[in-house]
């Protein structure tokens, strides 16, 4: 059996370290900016910058858990953590999804409520503060766009802040409106379309990331094309089965198998090629593989668990 350590090596931390800094601007900005966007929503009576002053309060929230979480899977393996804490990260983004969820549901609550009882709205401020909110929208959300795109926790956050992007410019095409003809329904109806649009890419985070937390094969990892392409690269090896194929994140996929060689093969030789095919063909750069020659250990112990009867290699 072989196992590859370099999962636990120090790479990515440059991506985390870079990951933090983008985090911790954009956490400045967003909290600097949402106490003038909940002053300036209630001033103007507007619904859609509270809805977006809403965003940025759970922004705030999911930005410092985002940090925090990139701070943990920092840290070392132990003996009780033997992969690390990289799924932190993952638990940040997950949380931050279905965050947005609820968001999501409390906006169209208060806009179909404002619908039925329409109040009034001061325009003018409403542009002022609307327009302010997506200048720092923007420069938070190109700061965390710019990052690592494989990393989930940052992609979580950065949709938070999109949802709040998209929240000001719907804001200001209300305002606009308000102010040219007096029309008030535009600033909920167009909350709701916001709420729906976020909705999309919050859907987005909690699925890849429910995926990866039911230890769900990466998607560039197919069995059958596997097993066939170590039989056709490898003669030696005989067959491929137990594949098992799971994420710790997106860009670090690992790997269990067994392979059944012929019994002149040489060991080392088949375990290191196995290896670099997992590598560059499926991006594997950790997979613990058990070499066989006679049938499956596994379903000997599998059959002694059915019988009931020990089996002899634990005497």
């Amino acid at each position: 059996m072989a196992h590859d350590h370099s999962i636990h090596a120090h790479a990515g931390h440059s991506h985390g370290t870079d990951s933090k800094r983008r985090l911790g601007w954009a956490l400045a900005l967003t909290v600097g900016f949402m106490v003038a966007e909940v002053v300036g929503g209630i001033l103007s009576g507007s619904l859609a910058l509270l809805a977006d002053a809403g965003h940025m309060l759970t922004d705030a929230a999911a930005l410092a858990l985002a940090w925090v979480a990139i701070r943990i899977a920092e840290r070392p393996y132990d003996a009780r953590r033997t992969y690390g804490y990289h799924r932190a990260q993952i638990l940040a983004a997950f949380v931050n999804g279905v965050t947005l969820l609820v968001i999501v549901a409390w906006i169209a609550y208060e806009a179909v409520h404002r619908l039925l009882m329409p109040v009034a709205i001061e325009g003018g401020l409403m542009l002022s503060v609307a327009v302010i909110g997506l200048l720092v929208n923007c420069a938070a959300f190109l700061l965390l766009h710019g990052g690592d795109r494989e990393n989930l926790n940052l992609r979580g956050a950065a949709v938070h802040v999109m949802g709040d992007l998209l929240g000001s410019l719907a804001a200001i095409i209300a305002a606009i409106v308000i102010l040219a003809t007096g029309w008030t329904p535009i600033d909920p109806m167009l909350s709701i379309l916001v709420s729906l649009l976020v909705l999309r890419s919050a859907w987005f985070v909690i699925r890849r990331t429910t995926h990866i937390l039911l230890e769900g094969a990466p998607d560039q990892i197919d069995t059958p094309r596997l097993k066939e392409m170590i039989a056709t690269a490898i003669p030696e090896v005989r067959d491929i089965h137990h594949v098992h194929a799971w994420s710790l994140t997106p860009d670090r996929p690992l790997m269990t198998l067994h392979a059944v060689i012929d019994d002149g093969a040489d060991d080392s030789q088949v375990l290191r090629r196995i290896k670099e095919l997992l590598g560059s063909e499926f991006g594997v750069g950790h997979a613990t593989i058990q070499i066989e020659r006679r049938g499956c250990a596994d379903e000997c112990v599998d059959s002694a668990l059915e019988t009931g009867e020990p089996h002899p290699h634990y005497h």
